[in-house]
């Protein structure tokens, strides 16, 4: 456990770290504008999503045939390999074969989840399973810190970092993590297993309140994608931060985040329950996604980023209360649909919101982002107030 933990970690710390040179590094190598380089961000984001989207089944396919240890270095091993890619690219083209690297090896999440599970009892797995989340947590708070530290020394000393982090890492899984899958329990690969879109069927199948609560749900996350897909960009564009500045504010979006999962969510929803969590948690985004609109002092930014923490709200609540409203026989089905859903929204999602950003960009207001960010936020509310809590209520 403390190794795959661990590795997590030290993953989610090399995906944080490049994070605040990447709108330097596509300017310079593409010779465009912040507006136009924000756009190539865009698109190199649907290029990870999308290879993610469908090496996902496949890589779990093929950990439940060869074992969880050789899935796991291979994706180590694409990570370095990506990085280093990422560090000498001569051109953009490069940049966007290491995104197509990565958004492939980036399925190691699916892989550690079965890694735990096979070494964890049932009643444990849950409190396991947060161990994980914390551990995602921690690394994009010290990620992006120590990449704003780093690109004193150039644009490309992140990515050297992070290629050199990622090898480190498969070397130590290489001699120190056993196989959690015997032989025995190991079953044939077959194709036609492998795909992502029989995941979908359970969503079609979803009546009444759920229906609308998964739109809801597809919406919200539409809107979230506007902090990974845009941030750095718009940093850059309406603040004119620095790649320090911009590492310095993720970590504390991080850290905002992270406190208010361990102190905040869960004594609110049991408190108030998930409806009102719900609610509240979309209300604060919608006002904090237009905050940053008008914003005309760098300290507003780290207020409305501590604001901002309450939006952990929504996705905890959207879960139960989906449990709620499901079939206990469809429910299983019904959230891995939900986590069909979230990949959808990370392929359209920054391709929305990083041309939303250009747009305005380009004509001297870099708020457009988020102001359709908070559009989509207010409207998942709409929703939830007007169609899934009256459903909520009638439910027996």
């Amino acid at each position: 456990m403390a190794i795959v933990l661990a590795a997590l970690l030290i993953d989610t710390i090399g995906f944080g770290i490049v994070l605040p040179v990447l709108p330097d590094l596509i300017v310079n190598l593409g010779h465009v504008t912040m507006a136009e380089a924000t756009r190539i961000a865009g698109y190199m984001l649907v290029a990870y999503a999308v290879a993610q989207f469908f090496a996902g089944p496949v890589i779990g396919n093929l950990g439940d045939r060869f074992g969880r240890r050789p899935v796991l270095l291979f994706s180590m091993i694409a990570f370095a390999i990506d990085y280093a890619f990422m560090a000498v690219a001569p051109s953009l083209i490069w940049l966007f074969i290491g995104r197509l690297i990565a958004g492939a090896a980036g399925a190691l999440y699916g892989p550690a989840n079965a890694v735990l599970a096979d070494i964890t009892p049932p009643e444990k797995r849950a409190a396991t399973f947060g161990l994980m989340g914390a551990a995602f947590g921690l690394g994009f708070i010290l990620g992006p810190a120590i990449g704003g530290l780093l690109a004193m020394l150039g644009p490309r000393a992140p990515f050297i970092a992070a290629a050199a982090i990622a090898a480190a890492n498969a070397l130590w899984m290489f001699f120190l993590l056993p196989e959690t899958l015997p032989p025995e329990r190991r079953r044939p690969f077959r194709l036609r297993d492998a795909h992502v879109f029989g995941a979908f069927k359970p969503l079609f199948q979803a009546g009444g309140g759920a229906a609308w609560l998964i739109l809801t749900a597809l919406i919200w996350q539409l809107g979230h994608m506007v902090y990974p897909a845009t941030w750095a960009f718009w940093a850059e564009l309406d603040r004119h931060w620095t790649a320090g500045q911009i590492g310095w504010s993720l970590a504390a979006s991080g850290l905002a985040m992270a406190v208010a999962q361990v102190f905040i969510t869960g004594p609110f929803i049991a408190r108030w329950g998930e409806t009102r969590a719900l609610t509240v948690g979309m209300s604060v985004a919608a006002c904090v996604f237009l905050g940053y609109v008008f914003v005309t002092q760098d300290w507003m930014i780290y207020a409305l980023i501590a604001a901002g923490a309450l939006q952990g709200l929504v996705y905890p609540s959207i879960n139960a209360l989906l449990s709620k409203l499901t079939d206990p026989s469809r429910q299983g089905a019904l959230m891995g649909g939900m986590s069909s859903i979230g990949s959808v929204a990370a392929i359209a999602g920054p391709l929305v919101m990083t041309q939303a950003l250009a747009f305005g960009a380009e004509r001297g207001e870099p708020g457009g982002a988020f102001l359709l960010a908070s559009g989509l936020a207010f409207l998942a509310l709409l929703i939830t107030l007007f169609l899934v809590v009256p459903r909520l209520r009638s439910k027996p």
